[in-house]
């Protein structure tokens, strides 16, 4: 998923920094890892930015996942280690925060959180044949490069579009008006949702609304959308710029129904949205595990051990440590190509969002989308859409 646009000059300054140094540089090294000391992961999320808060989410879930398989012995014989970078949702931070990671000759990436930012570091991994199991960014533009090395976990766009529209259909909707904040990940969904409802046989189009992130006023876009008058509204973006607009719409008079995507999905919306106004809004989202059945002893675990509920993105980071721990075992080796051969072959691995098996493009086969609604000032299932 994920936010903030992609600055390719950037990336590029920044690998190429790392590939200088006579040669020598953290790229050049990648190979030169302790083969018998602990396997190290990477994970680049965001510690500091305005998505500051899910990095902590992400990083206690993928913790999990490695002090659980360290207690059975770990991987090849050796340990794991988590290894972490601040990305703060930012492309130029990002790719430096990739950098350091080849540096540290990790075996693989299992970070991602905003896809604007994820997208620069796909060249940094994939140039040093380190694999990356990306658990919550999910533009499809990180499939478009097809790099060799690149595999999500959670589903793309195109995924989450098709879920949308069926229950835009599902719930009768007339008019439907997408807002999106133009990054990467939003403006994907947004785009490919607009597509649909231009297609003859279902919901009109009422407007496709763009608005500048991290603005505390958007009172002059909820206008705009208004005009159009929609009766269902679908926010692609992030929670803290949804929330301000679902209270803005409120607040406007709007009273249909209003659906965010994956992006937007944190406890936080609904406290900058107002109880009231975010009550009964929908969302597209895989399945969380306070909405998963037979998940109530991962969450005992998890907040056990940290304190605290688990957040979004945790159980997906967890999954992706699982899954590249499956594909070292089977590899028998950290050697990046062999892990990649191994990671294109599981075939039924237990996820969080069901059975994995990877497309030939390297993402989900069943994006395990499924609808949310807002009851009693938490998030809750409302169809699985099975």
């Amino acid at each position: 998923m994920k936010k903030t646009p992609v600055l390719l000059g950037a990336a590029l300054a920044v690998t190429a920094m790392a590939t200088s140094a006579c040669g020598q540089g953290v790229l050049g090294g990648a190979g030169k890892a302790d083969q018998k000391g602990p396997i190290a992961l990477g994970m680049a999320v965001p510690l500091s930015g305005s998505s500051a808060e899910i990095g902590p989410y992400m990083k206690n879930g993928a913790q999990l996942a490695i002090d659980e398989i360290n207690a059975k012995g770990g991987v090849l014989g050796r340990k794991l280690e988590l290894k972490v970078e601040d990305d703060a949702c930012d492309p130029k931070t990002a790719t430096a925060a990739a950098a350091k990671l080849v540096a540290a000759h990790v075996a693989a990436s299992v970070g991602g959180y905003c896809s604007g930012a994820t997208l620069p570091t796909l060249p940094v991994f994939d140039r040093a044949k380190i694999p990356m199991v990306i658990p919550a960014a999910n533009s499809t533009d990180l499939v478009k490069q097809k790099l060799k090395h690149v595999f999500l976990i959670n589903g793309t766009g195109d995924q989450q579009t098709a879920a949308a529209m069926v229950w835009v259909t599902k719930s009768g909707a007339k008019r439907v008006a997408v807002m999106h904040d133009n990054t990467s990940y939003a403006k994907d969904i947004a785009v490919r949702t607009a597509a649909e409802l231009d297609k003859p046989g279902g919901p009109d189009k009422a407007a496709v609304e763009a608005v500048n992130p991290g603005e505390s006023d958007y009172s002059a876009n909820v206008a705009s959308v208004l005009k159009g008058n929609p009766d269902f509204i679908y926010w692609t973006g992030y929670y803290q710029e949804g929330g301000l607009l679902i209270r803005q719409l409120r607040q406007a008079g709007y009273k249909g129904k209003i659906m965010i995507a994956d992006g937007a999905v944190d406890p936080k919306i609904i406290k900058i949205a107002g109880g009231q106004a975010a009550e009964g809004i929908y969302a597209t989202m895989t399945q969380m595990p306070d909405t998963l059945q037979g998940a109530e002893g991962w969450t005992a675990s998890y907040k056990q051990k940290f304190g605290t509920d688990p957040g979004p993105y945790s159980p997906q980071a967890y999954d992706a440590v699982r899954v590249v721990s499956e594909a070292l075992g089977k590899a028998g080796s950290t050697d990046g190509d062999k892990v990649t051969t191994a990671l294109e072959g599981i075939d039924g691995f237990k996820l969080f969002s069901g059975p994995l098996k990877f497309t030939p493009d390297h993402r989900l086969s069943n994006g395990g989308f499924v609808i949310l609604t807002v009851k009693n000032g938490a998030f809750a299932l409302q169809d699985a859409l099975k």
